[in-house]
């Protein structure tokens, strides 16, 4: 749970002195008409504007208004998750104590069992990460995937999967999991972001893409079996 300064004051809380914001950046668009009276055309234009925010841990006093409370418990949301995967038609394959999408069977993604895993959370965290990269497929997304460690194609596909993972588990409530192998593709990810100034707005694009495309999937196939 983030809010800005004010916003936190807004729920009688109080940011502790001392305490770093981190900065977000609020996107949205915008009418704008131009021509003549006649001729008017309409254009759509993009606007951004920045925020800094505070996490709940940060504050002292907060008393959230019940809306913010979540709606079911943490087992039920876990439950949900569960039907979410399985509901997308993602085909879970034993990947030993290795998690990985291979393209050359894409109907899987490959995971560890539950004992490898500290708990389901992290579980779901995982398998959001490679189900987004299941996605890339040519009859789901159709992003072509990179082809070494460290190439700018492959760095990109892991933002993607990255990005792609935490608008997912956001969806479905639960916290994502930083990964332990995180640091290996931090400075790959910074050189795509430094030669291409847009390389961020691409990326996000497409992990939207790729997860509004799993939460469709999930509700079509469920919605045939009910």
């Amino acid at each position: 749970m983030w809010g800005t300064y004010q916003q936190w004051q807004e729920l009688g809380a109080q940011v502790r002195k001392g305490e770093h914001g981190s900065p977000v950046v609020y996107w949205g668009t915008y009418e704008k008409q131009t021509g003549e009276d006649s001729e008017e055309t309409s254009h759509r234009h993009l606007f951004a504007k920045g925020y800094t925010v505070f996490n709940l841990e940060q504050v002292d006093g907060s008393k959230l208004p019940t809306r913010f409370e979540p709606k079911l418990s943490h087992m039920e949301r876990i439950a949900r998750a569960d039907r979410f995967f399985a509901d997308a038609g993602i085909e879970i394959r034993d990947g030993g104590n290795r998690a990985f999408y291979r393209p050359d069977t894409p109907q899987a993604v490959y995971m560890p069992g539950f004992d490898q895993v500290p708990d389901r959370v992290d579980f779901y965290s995982v398998l959001a990460h490679e189900s987004t990269h299941w996605t890339s497929h040519a009859s789901r997304c159709d992003r072509v995937l990179g082809q070494r460690f460290g190439d700018d194609r492959y760095a990109a596909e892991e933002l993607i999967a990255e990005l792609g993972s935490a608008y997912t588990m956001a969806r479905l409530e639960l916290e994502l999991t930083p990964r332990a192998d995180h640091a290996r593709y931090i400075q790959s990810w910074l050189r795509v972001l430094r030669n291409a100034k847009r390389a961020i707005f691409t990326a996000a694009s497409q992990a939207q893409k790729a997860a509004d495309f799993l939460a469709q999937a999930s509700e079509r196939i469920a919605e045939v079996a009910a």
